[in-house]
């Protein structure tokens, strides 16, 4: 039963965005305030945490047993919810327009609308900066969305069994896929599929041996991968990826790609039948059009109160940047979008219920990274409050913690209790072992 809510019957707050961050604070807000105050618009119908894209790419996670309907969280946490890719925004009006919903044959199932509000809440996540990279739009793929992760794993596959087929008559026949990006997700990316590479060709590709046949590259401009994490780190991925036999370039910069090679600032070139972009990441294209100020990357700059110039424009997550320390910004990660999603339903409660606003500034908690390095293993940092340092976690202890977060996602936006949240945890250890989904 949704908690009384005291807010102002004339408030609407609409959130943009159902990822990690917008997902959860349309759930906090929704499961107090209701679906009269509270609603979240998303293109697609399902949500799915995004740093398990990987996953998808590589068929170790199927996006559409994975997928949580938005219409079923919004009915469980009492926000409303409407799909449609967001068009345009009137802050004069105060209202955004949503296109038009289609079906795969192309009928329109709901037509173009707009959307009123009072306070607007901007959290549209990133897209991949290619930095101008010549081809690198063009033949390069990334992992923004579902559908990038679906089209990556059916190419695989497909450049998989022609190899399989090639090796009849050609025994040197192999493919070779390139990763541009030393960060959390091309490194994990890497991993995965020399995983799931083992589990396709043993069901299905009599001729097609991973080791033998699969040569992966991990490009990376700066001079170790996980450039943004501790050096203990990037020395343990770098390791297992070795293990793996995956080669690492490390303080290579790619020049431009092709159909068939990257190509990289030194002049040579890497044979890539595949290539898979993790190298940067910018704000959408639509925040150009607000007339609000963006930083270098296109994303939104907001001030210590997740704030724009705007009083009724607020943002969080990846779309924007906020004040850290040392001039920095909050890096874009889950867990800031998770901490700015707390922040923010604490805010905008006031706002519902016309009381003072929290005057505490937005502060980002680092409290380490984690990084999958595989179903059975995984690094990560852990920054403890004991003398300042960070604790260091490897093998499957950082694996077990990295999944854990994936669970910690769900219980803020399923509001499930801590027994729902145990069931929840075995369900997710099911998935310890690769089960490679194989058409």
């Amino acid at each position: 039963m949704m908690p009384r809510s005291t807010s102002d019957p004339s408030e609407r707050i609409v959130i943009v965005g159902g990822g990690a961050g917008g997902l959860e604070l349309a759930s906090k807000l929704g499961r107090v305030h209701g679906r009269q105050h509270i609603t979240l618009v998303d293109s697609r119908p399902f949500h799915i945490w995004k740093p398990s894209l990987h996953e998808a790419a590589a068929g170790t996670l199927d996006i559409h047993q994975e997928g949580l309907s938005y219409l079923m969280l919004a009915h469980m946490n009492g926000f409303s919810f409407a799909q449609g890719r967001l068009e345009a925004i009137d802050r004069d009006r105060r209202q955004i327009t949503l296109d038009a919903v289609s079906d795969a044959q192309g009928h329109e199932v709901l037509p173009r609308r707009e959307l009123a509000y009072d306070t607007l809440v901007l959290a549209l996540g990133s897209t991949s900066n290619f930095f101008n990279t010549p081809g690198a739009a063009e033949y390069a793929v990334t992992l923004d969305t579902t559908e990038n992760a679906e089209q990556f794993r059916l190419t695989m596959l497909k450049a998989m069994a022609q190899v399989d087929l090639a090796k009849v008559r050609n025994p040197s026949a192999r493919l070779d896929l390139v990763i541009v990006g030393g960060g959390a997700t091309g490194v994990e990316l890497a991993v995965e599929l020399v995983e799931a590479s083992h589990v396709v060709s043993a069901y299905g590709l009599p001729n097609f041996r991973a080791e033998r046949d699969l040569a992966i590259t991990l490009v990376e401009g700066a001079p170790r991968i996980l450039s943004a994490l501790p050096e203990k780190i990037s020395v343990a991925a770098t390791n297992r990826l070795t293990e793996l036999g995956i080669s690492v370039e490390t303080s290579c910069r790619v020049s431009e790609v092709t159909s068939s090679t990257v190509r990289t600032a030194d002049g040579r070139e890497i044979p890539a039948q595949l290539c898979m972009w993790a190298a940067g990441i910018q704000g959408p294209a639509l925040l150009a059009d607000l007339g609000l100020p963006l930083n270098k990357l296109g994303q939104l700059e907001v001030n210590e109160r997740l704030e724009t110039p705007d009083p009724n424009v607020l943002a969080l997550g990846d779309c924007c940047a906020a004040p850290w320390r040392e001039g920095r910004t909050v890096p874009a990660r889950a867990q800031a979008a998770h901490q700015e999603a707390d922040y923010l339903a604490k805010k905008l409660t006031a706002r519902l219920r016309r009381t003072a606003e929290p005057a505490e500034p937005y502060v980002y908690q680092d409290h380490g990274s984690l990084v999958s390095l595989g179903q059975d293993a995984g690094v990560g940092s852990l920054m403890g409050k004991l003398a300042g340092r960070g604790l260091f976690v490897s093998g499957t202890l950082a694996r077990l913690m990295y999944m854990s977060l994936h669970l910690m996602h769900h219980k803020a936006v399923l509001g499930i209790s801590r027994t729902a949240s145990l069931a929840l945890a075995r369900l997710l250890m099911r998935r310890a072992r690769p089960r490679v989904k194989l058409h």
